[in-house]
């Protein structure tokens, strides 16, 4: 797992584990990203299936409750699918875009 910190924003990378391990390794070094906004890029591991992503639903809505971004990078992801409560977009950039407009949201109290 790579973990690259930016201002409030985390973006940690997974290389080599499953999805499985990578959940609970977030879950575990929480406390230490609660305060930032979150992207997982899951570019870099070969055959996510919806079941993986899923199993972020429980520290993405855990986190988005607390006013912060969660955000998850996979392009192999159908997000016609994919629960309304978990953010799924194909490239970083895409990911940066949506952090930058929630914050933006929450700026304006929407």
């Amino acid at each position: 797992m790579i973990i690259d910190q930016n201002e409030n924003l985390i973006i940690v990378t997974q290389e080599n584990a499953s999805v499985i391990e990578l959940v609970k390794k977030i879950e575990t070094l929480y406390p230490k990203f609660k305060n930032n906004n979150i992207i997982v890029n899951l570019n870099t591991i070969k055959g996510v299936a919806l079941k993986d992503v899923i199993e972020f639903l429980r520290v993405s809505n855990q986190h988005r409750a607390t006013k912060h971004s969660f955000v998850i990078v996979n392009e192999g992801i159908d997000t016609d699918k994919t629960p309304d409560e978990i953010i799924i977009v194909p490239t970083l950039q895409e990911a940066y875009d949506i952090i930058e407009m929630e914050v933006m949201e929450r700026d304006l109290g929407l």
